[in-house]
């Protein structure tokens, strides 16, 4: 459709015709489910889990409840369904039209007059865009005129009868009329609110302060939640949790190579002033370390621990490494483990300390043992692959080395005179073509040996030194 009609009579000439919004979204989801396109795009990890959940609830026509931690990309499952909508969709464009409405089947009282009083060719016809067609609300603060609607007291003062349809003021639901709508955190929404949600669900009508108005809303409704606040009673009205249709289940990824996958795709890093090589152990390392807070006994696992955890800590990785190459003009950036050291500030505050345990560990302490431990893991694994253990010979005894996130790289690579052949296979990168990544590679190697009591380590002024005994 180059041309979109305008008025109500080329409309009809056209042979457009009308759908509810799930028809709408079953339509084009059958379409491009037959033709193999991509659903779901930027979505990791879900192809065996969440998506045939989704494919199933969008070809059943339901409502949906994405139920999961925080980070398990909830709202952007939600925010991808706009896909399935059409480009646009033909609204009788009158300015006191209070929603989008379909000019073959209008709901709303100003509409309805205005086609009775006037001929197909004088009824202007609009078009509503895609994007346009999805909205969001967090529950928490939410009330019931944001999202379903008050009696407006200027209106009522102007004259109109409280028991005319104008005298309202909508929320936000039935503004969607014909589109999407989604509730974030459905457990914190104010029971009165859930009433109302409930009769949507159902009746599809709306009742105002006691004066029910009988519309014929179309809304596709999803909510998110998470599990430790759904599942506790009271917190969702039982009448509104029976009248979801499908409740899709989210998760962390499966396997580490996907958390990274997802880290690095949501990172977004920019080819930036400096070139930047990040070792894959260093990404193993950063997503070990989230897997790691996921286990740990230390942190409240009820809220979960974020994709979002990952990804910040990620970028602050890499600008430590960026500040040094800048700073001492050595190219090309390559983060170590001693950037690490900077983690606090993006991993703080993301993780919720379990306080009912008598251990009164503080959050550094916490996060300290989770990136220990995630170096020890992952160090072990190349141990185990690449016989690593001997590497410990390539250091003489007796030698102390100093490391850190300020330390030019050259400093490293006098430790280090021949680079055993083993690293090239190991690290994946080529030892021997930068002192910086020769530097990483070292770093990485110390702190593993101290992460199995190999070596020794003290710590002064932000700077290691590991002893070789």
């Amino acid at each position: 459709m180059h041309h979109r009609p305008t008025n109500f009579h080329q409309l009809r000439a056209s042979g457009w015709t009308s759908k509810t919004v799930k028809q709408e979204i079953h339509d084009n989801f059958v379409r491009m489910l037959g033709t193999g396109e991509e659903l779901y795009p930027g979505i990791v990890g879900y192809e065996d889990t969440v998506i045939p959940e989704m494919n199933i609830a969008l070809l059943a026509e339901h409502d949906m409840l994405f139920l999961g931690e925080k980070g398990q990309a909830k709202s952007r499952l939600m925010r991808g369904l706009v896909r399935f909508l059409d480009e646009a969709i033909p609204f009788v464009d009158i300015p006191e039209a209070p929603l989008h409405d379909d000019p073959f089947n209008p709901i709303s009282s100003a509409c309805r007059q205005f086609i009775a009083a006037h001929s197909e060719e004088e009824v202007p016809i609009g078009w509503w865009l895609r994007q346009d067609r999805y909205a969001e609300r967090l529950s928490p603060g939410t009330k019931f005129a944001d999202i379903i609607g008050e009696i407006d007291p200027g209106k009522l003062a102007g004259g109109v009868s409280m028991s005319a349809e104008q005298a309202l003021h909508f929320g936000l639901i039935p503004r969607m009329h014909r589109g999407i709508f989604a509730m974030n955190e459905l457990p914190e929404l104010d029971e009165l609110v859930q009433v109302g949600l409930f009769n949507i669900l159902e009746e599809r009508d709306v009742q105002i302060r006691g004066y029910p108005i009988r519309f014929d809303i179309d809304v596709l409704i999803l909510f998110s939640a998470n599990p430790s606040t759904y599942n506790r009673s009271g917190k969702v009205i039982p009448q509104l949790k029976d009248r979801i249709g499908s409740v899709i289940h989210t998760h962390y990824p499966r396997d580490r190579d996907l958390g990274i996958q997802i880290m690095e795709q949501e990172a977004n890093i920019r080819p930036e002033d400096v070139r930047v090589v990040v070792p894959y152990f260093m990404r193993e390392v950063i997503e070990q370390i989230t897997i790691q807070a996921r286990k740990s006994k230390y942190i409240d696992q009820q809220s979960g621990v974020s994709a979002r955890f990952s990804i910040a800590n990620y970028r602050t990785m890499i600008a430590s490494a960026r500040q040094r190459s800048i700073v001492l003009n050595e190219e090309p950036a390559v983060p170590r483990i001693s950037d690490l050291g900077h983690l606090y500030a993006s991993s703080l505050g993301k993780l919720e300390l379990d306080l009912m345990g008598s251990h009164q560990m503080s959050e550094r302490q916490v996060l300290d043992a989770v990136i220990a431990e995630a170096i020890r893991i992952v160090f072990e694994e190349y141990v185990d692959r690449h016989g690593l253990a001997e590497i410990s010979e390539i250091f003489g005894r007796g030698v102390k080395l100093e490391v850190g996130d300020t330390l030019p790289s050259e400093k490293y690579a006098e430790l280090l005179k021949r680079v055993p052949p083993v690293w090239d296979k190991a690290f994946e990168v080529n030892a021997g073509e930068s002192p910086a990544i020769r530097a990483s590679c070292v770093e990485f190697v110390l702190a593993g040996l101290y992460a199995m009591d190999r070596i020794s380590r003290s710590q002064h002024h932000g700077r290691m030194t590991y002893e070789v005994e």
